[in-house]
């Protein structure tokens, strides 16, 4: 019996992760979503650098094994330049990088930086159809232009995808927001 309390208390929120905690905090500016931008822009490099390195050990073995062959003069690198499978896998990775984030505890790294987390309005995590909507329409940041000419302080993304971006205090800024 204590061996399925215990599993019981792993799997329930602690009250840490309250969302009224976060209900009250003042929506993100412009400015603030910019410094998040620039700073997760060295991450999402650093990703995709990672996700090219893994494309390229896929492209060797396909070689190594006889199953692609290359041309004379034609290196890995050339076979996925330009090609829509290796443009399409980019994509998916910097939005899995981004949704991953914003779903897990609603902070990216560069959000966690700046002190901002995307939530719902009542304070919970937002769902992953809220954010695959916000990274596809984010609009590569341009959506966060819309802050500036709003009164309510939303991106596009953030109407679009029903959500919004606040700004934690610095004690509301720790791991303890993640699921």
């Amino acid at each position: 019996m204590p061996k399925k309390e215990n599993q019981q208390n792993l799997t329930a929120e602690p009250e840490s992760l309250n969302p009224i905690e976060y209900e009250k905090a003042p929506r993100a500016g412009f400015w603030r979503r910019i410094g998040a931008i620039v700073y997760d822009l060295l991450v999402v490099t650093a990703v995709i650098m990672l996700a090219s390195g893994i494309a390229l050990g896929f492209v060797g073995l396909l070689t190594a094994t006889g199953l692609l062959s290359l041309q004379e003069g034609q290196d890995h690198a050339s076979v996925l330049q330009g090609n829509w499978f290796y443009s399409l896998y980019l994509v998916a990775v910097v939005i899995w990088f981004y949704a991953g984030f914003w779903v897990r505890g609603g902070q990216t790294l560069g959000m966690r930086t700046w002190r901002l987390r995307v939530q719902n309005e009542d304070g919970s995590r937002i769902s992953k159809r809220q954010a695959i909507i916000r990274a596809f329409t984010a609009l590569l940041g341009l959506g966060n232009l819309t802050v500036l000419f709003g009164q309510n302080r939303l991106a596009l993304q953030d109407r679009l995808a029903r959500c919004e971006v606040i700004v934690l205090s610095k004690e509301a800024n720790q791991f303890k927001n993640w699921k």
